[in-house]
């Protein structure tokens, strides 16, 4: 089943390549939607795809890349939409 997922990621994760290790997740899970910094030092991201593979990347958003330190994930889960055609990072 496909699903969304709205999530913000808080922590010492700007700065340690959370956004490219992200959208490289996503490439290998076929996951699509985007990914970006926000100025409260969080990351922001929206995930759309099969639920198991959405699942993956909200795994690896709770450790994130080497040097990342995750405190906190917040997942708002929503309705598919199959807006996207790809993965990117935002700015």
């Amino acid at each position: 089943m496909k699903t969304r997922a709205h999530v913000l990621v808080s922590g010492r994760v700007q700065g340690v390549f959370f956004r490219s290790e992200t959208r490289r997740e996503a490439g290998k899970h076929g996951v699509s939607g985007w990914v970006r910094n926000l100025p409260d030092d969080k990351v922001e991201a929206v995930f759309e795809g099969e639920r198991e593979n959405v699942q993956k990347l909200l795994e690896f958003c709770e450790r994130g890349p080497l040097g990342a330190h995750v405190a906190k994930t917040d997942v708002a889960w929503e309705p598919y939409s199959g807006e996207f055609k790809g993965f990117e990072i935002r700015y």
